[in-house]
């Protein structure tokens, strides 16, 4: 086990606006996964509205109200980040995803067992932004919404401060000026 994630990140991409914030994904964090261990862990702190799902979506979205957290409770999938052609990573039981608001995200693979928790900071709610089906207007203010959002008090796993989204770049520092700039006509 380790606290330590793996850190992905990827600018605006076609309709997925995706984040300055980093994608995290922690490696077999609950030795032998499950539903109620992971749900347990996520609801200790603070991600509630928890779910259980054999996998995620099939065709690329993101959210613009709420950061997500994607547990594996059995088996694995494969999840391609960021927009078509974007990063693929591949998580299996135990592991755990912290996704950004905004980071598009859909599953291209799976073993038949795959069985996934969710949860989301402070128990939001959760919109459905399929890329294929909205429009400019549409992704223009969902990105105004992502952009409110504030960093979680606690990190999903740990329990500690998101200290990489603490430390990741301001929109200024990430060059997202004129992305900003572009969202009101």
């Amino acid at each position: 086990m380790s606290n330590t994630p793996e850190l992905y990140a990827s600018g605006p991409r076609g309709m997925a606006p995706n984040s300055r914030l980093p994608l995290l994904v922690y490696r077999n964090v609950i030795a032998g996964g499950g539903e109620d261990a992971l749900i347990g862990r996520l609801r200790q702190n603070g991600w509630t509205n928890n779910w259980r799902y054999p996998g995620v979506y099939t065709y690329g979205h993101f959210h613009s109200t709420t950061h997500e957290c994607l547990g594996v409770a059995s088996g694995w999938m494969e999840v391609e980040f960021f927009g078509k052609g974007g990063t693929r990573v591949k998580v299996s039981t135990g592991d755990v995803i912290v996704i950004p608001a905004g980071v598009s995200h859909n599953m291209v693979g799976h073993s038949d067992d795959i069985g996934m928790i969710g949860g989301y900071d402070e128990g939001r709610d959760w919109d459905n932004m399929a890329e294929e089906r909205i429009s400019e207007d549409i992704r223009r203010a969902a990105v105004k919404r992502i952009m409110m959002l504030p960093i979680p008090a606690r990190d999903p796993v740990t329990g500690g401060a998101m200290q990489h989204w603490i430390d990741a770049p301001s929109s200024v520092d990430a060059n997202l000026n004129d992305y900003r700039d572009a969202l009101d006509p």
